[in-house]
């Protein structure tokens, strides 16, 4: 039986005030939450007492341009399809350093 997502990692999104970002991979989230520093900009999930557990439905982990990350609310992104190929290729050399 498969999980439903509704972001993959990968995907190339933007927040509800501009910001673009990509979908952090499952298996990169622990290296990415050590090397780059939490933004906790408007929309990021935040429970009292309440770990990050990404689910990819709820919570999903964005790595932002600006080489901050944030485990966002679902609600609060969209996926881009749109994004200048400039923008797109620096997310994703953003993801594949901080990752490595």
């Amino acid at each position: 039986m498969s999980d439903k997502r509704l972001f993959d990692a990968g995907d190339t999104v933007a927040t509800f005030t501009g910001q673009a970002g990509i979908v952090i991979p499952a298996d990169g989230f622990s290296a990415i939450r050590d090397r780059v520093r939490e933004g906790k900009r408007p929309g990021h999930y935040f429970a009292p007492g309440c770990c990050h557990h990404p689910d990819y439905v709820l919570q999903v982990p964005v790595l932002f341009e600006d080489d901050t990350y944030d485990v966002m609310r679902a609600m609060n992104i969209r996926k881009v399809s749109d994004l200048s190929s400039e923008k797109s290729s620096h997310l994703k050399r953003l993801l594949r350093d901080r990752t490595a």
